[in-house]
Parts: C-alpha cells; structure tokens; sequence
C-alpha cells in the first residue's frame, strides 16, 4: 500500500491543527514545517474545509483550525476522500480493467483482502490518536516552526 503525498499532508494538516489547538494554524506554518509549496496546501486544506474537518479563516491573519474534535476525525475516512477509490491494481476497476484473469485471480482476490486489512487498522485510529504524543511532536517541529507554540 502507498497512500500519495497529498493524504500523507491532509493527514498532516488536522495533526497540525490538532497540536497547534485551539490557536488558527496559517498555511505558511503548513509550507514552513513540511517543506510544500503554498498552493499544494492550500489545496489541501480548502478539501478539508469543504468535508468539514477543517474551520477556515481567510484574509489577514486567518488559517485553519479542526471543525470537529480530534477524536471524531478517523483516519480512514480522510484516506479515503483524499484518495478517491483505492485501486491497488488495474482489475480493481471494471471500466479500466483489461486483464483476462477477471474473476478466477486468486492474487486479485488477495489484494483487495489486503487493502481492507489496511483499511481496517485506519478505522480504529483517529487524529487525536496520531497527534497523542504531542509534545515530542511539538519539539521535533520547533526548529522548522515560523510561530512555536509560545507565540501562539
């Protein structure tokens, strides 16, 4: 399984938020800590504002904060709108599949067992649960951090 840069940074986003809490995260500490571009982030967090995880502030001194609780954002659920449908292989859509073994692979059948594996263990963990260790989180990010937690 390989999730894309843009779920990994969605992700990374409400982990942000979650830190920063209740303090508006701006978009430059997203571009300062993780090294994106501003519009790859502010693509990011304009789909997160749009499915509800994220509150947006915009103009002078806005950004983003969660629009729910931590605890109520599942991993899974952000993987999957940030990724669409999870197509390990080609045969895992019908308009697109062209391999002649539709229906009788047994390797088929074992991927698709081993995405919801994966999805499954995404289900029982949250955004709270990802940024629980808070303060080894805040201090690795410190050095790279425009405005650390004491100027917030």
């Amino acid at each position: 399984m390989k999730l894309t840069r843009y779920t990994n940074y969605a992700l990374r986003s409400l982990q942000l938020a979650t830190l920063k809490a209740p303090a508006l995260v701006r978009v430059e500490d997203m571009v300062q800590i993780h090294g994106l571009s501003r519009p790859h982030v502010v693509k990011i967090v304009h789909e997160l504002g749009k499915a509800g995880y994220l509150q947006t502030q915009r103009g002078r001194g806005g950004g983003f904060r969660l629009g729910r609780p931590a605890h109520e954002i599942v991993v899974a659920d952000v993987v999957r709108l940030t990724e669409g449908a999870m197509e390990v292989v080609e045969c895992f859509n019908p308009d697109k599949n062209t391999c002649p073994l539709m229906g009788v692979c047994k390797l088929s059948r074992k991927i698709q067992e081993a995405t919801r594996a994966f999805m499954a263990v995404l289900e029982e963990v949250t955004i709270a649960d990802i940024a629980s260790n808070r303060g080894d989180l805040l201090a690795r990010i410190a050095p790279l951090d425009p405005r650390p937690e004491s100027a917030t």
